[in-house]
């Protein structure tokens, strides 16, 4: 009998050996675009101050990302005029010097080529023994120290700020649980967990307590003072009735910095309840943590040190370009315990790629980018200090704005600015809450239209609002003498 013919190890087509790569062809070619890119990328930002803050994309534009995927080649150098033409050109406009909508950061150049160079050498940061890594911890290590926690603390970097305090929840909810909570889910919890925010809080919390199978109703909002900070008063007497109640008070947050108004809560008046209490203590500095590196305003977050977590943001007043995040736990063996899982197929070695520290272990992603070089490069440029004294400049144009807006009998300033949030309102006399409010959302479309400036608007105490938030390294008095002018000029006639 015959022997039976073998499988050939390749189809039949011969696929296996097609000379088909991702890499240029011609790499001559690539280098000259590549400089070119670079070239514009350098104008893009050095006439910024030039160009429109935001302008609406026109039906050609809007038509490109309706194209069907794409079957065959494009050369990159028609690619790349696409995007220039059709993306660079139609941006959020954060970058901007009159971006004011959000609490945005404003990028910056290095940091943009360290995420250049960081896709290049392409570094998965879930692990292992290689430079990524080390670089990763040093910055986690920097922020760290600018906040005041101790050396023997954990971080992870992330995405941006909900992923932080996603991050720093679920520590605190494993921490305190008082079972193993991995192993038996929050079914096997004895009494309801509790956390405690201000009514002011940012709706990421409401998110992470829902994620963590905890339910929106496992969030109590306390009230807020008149200057938005949470009522330390009310907060004990929210915990002394859920205590009686059956529940478990588990977790304070603490608000460094608004979304709203920019109110910092009394960090160290929460970090003694939760001393008393029992309670982990969670802060969300993703506005205001960094104002810690401020010389002329770092008492306003006096009490961040004592933190149990921190969440924080670099990409907004480090300008990081988007988006980084980072949380901070002071108990690594709590923070590694919350998350750490040890696969077969990713297990240490003594030496070799797998000898380094696994990162994953220490949050959600398993797969992680290398975002700690586009930070790290910008601060070995800068320096801490620049970023400091940055943040104290900011919060001095708020203070500035805020001037010129009380000396203006036609604007109100909703709330004195804590931070580097103004909030304001055209407000006409005889007027209803209704139109002044269709007054106000017409002025800020009127801005963002025109390309004048960038605002946001929102309600306080019943109050709706336009707010301006200043985080960009770029701003300066004439930016806010100009918003000023033409705010004044779209008022409406009497």
């Amino acid at each position: 009998m015959d022997a039976p013919t073998l499988p050939s190890p390749l189809p039949p087509s011969g696929i296996g050996n097609l000379p088909d790569t991702l890499d240029p062809r011609d790499w001559g070619a690539t280098s000259a675009l590549a400089h070119r890119i670079v070239d514009d990328a350098v104008r893009h930002l050095r006439e910024v101050r030039e160009r429109p803050v935001w302008q609406p994309m026109p039906e050609p534009v809007q038509a490109l990302f309706r194209e069907p995927l794409p079957d065959g080649p494009m050369p990159v150098e028609d690619v790349y005029g696409l995007v220039r033409d059709n993306v660079l050109a139609y941006p959020m406009g954060n970058i901007h010097p009159r971006f004011w909508s959000w609490f945005m950061g404003a990028g910056n150049f290095t940091g943009a080529l360290g995420d250049f160079l960081a896709a290049v050498q392409g570094s998965n940061l879930g692990g292992g023994s290689h430079a990524a890594v080390l670089m990763d911890q040093q910055v986690v290590g920097w922020l760290r120290e600018m906040v005041g926690l101790p050396a023997s603390a954990s971080g992870t970097l992330v995405s941006g700020g909900s992923m932080a305090n996603l991050i720093g929840l679920t520590v605190a909810r494993n921490a305190m649980a008082g079972i193993d909570l991995r192993e038996l889910g929050v079914a096997a919890l004895e009494r309801p967990m509790r956390f405690y925010a201000s009514d002011q809080v940012h709706s990421c919390h409401r998110k992470a307590v829902e994620a963590l199978g905890l339910g929106n109703r496992a969030l109590c909002r306390v009230r807020s003072g008149p200057d938005c900070r949470i009522d330390i008063e009310a907060l004990r007497a929210a915990i002394a009735l859920d205590r009686a109640d059956g529940f478990q008070p588990t977790c304070i947050i603490g608000t460094a910095g608004t979304v709203n108004s920019g109110a910092v809560d009394d960090l160290v008046a929460l970090a003694e309840i939760a001393a008393a209490e029992g309670m982990w203590f969670h802060v969300d500095g993703c506005i205001g943590a960094l104002i810690a590196i401020a010389p002329e305003n770092a008492w306003r977050v006096k009490g961040i040190e004592r933190a149990d977590s921190v969440a924080l943001d670099p990409h907004k007043w480090l300008h990081a370009p988007f988006a980084l995040g980072c949380a901070l736990v002071r108990d690594r063996e709590k923070h590694r315990g919350t998350f750490a899982v040890s696969p077969e197929y990713l297990q240490g070695t003594a030496r070799g790629i797998a000898a380094g520290d696994w990162l994953y272990e220490y949050g959600l992603q398993t797969t992680r980018s290398f975002g700690a070089l586009k930070l790290w490069m910008a601060l070995k440029e800068h320096g801490v200090t620049t970023f400091g004294r940055l943040i104290d400049r900011n919060i001095a144009q708020a203070t500035y704005l805020a001037s010129l807006m009380k000396a203006e009998p036609a604007l109100e300033l909703v709330m004195e600015p804590e931070v580097n949030i103004v909030c304001f309102r055209v407000a006409p006399k005889g007027y209803d809450e209704d139109r002044n409010k269709r007054i106000n959302l017409e002025i800020m479309l009127r801005l963002q239209e025109t390309g004048v400036a960038a605002l946001s608007d929102t309600t306080i105490r019943g109050k709706h609002c336009l707010r301006v938030a200043i985080c960009n390294h770029r701003t300066r008095l004439d930016d806010l003498d100009l918003l000023m002018s033409e705010v004044l000029k779209a008022l409406p006639a009497n």
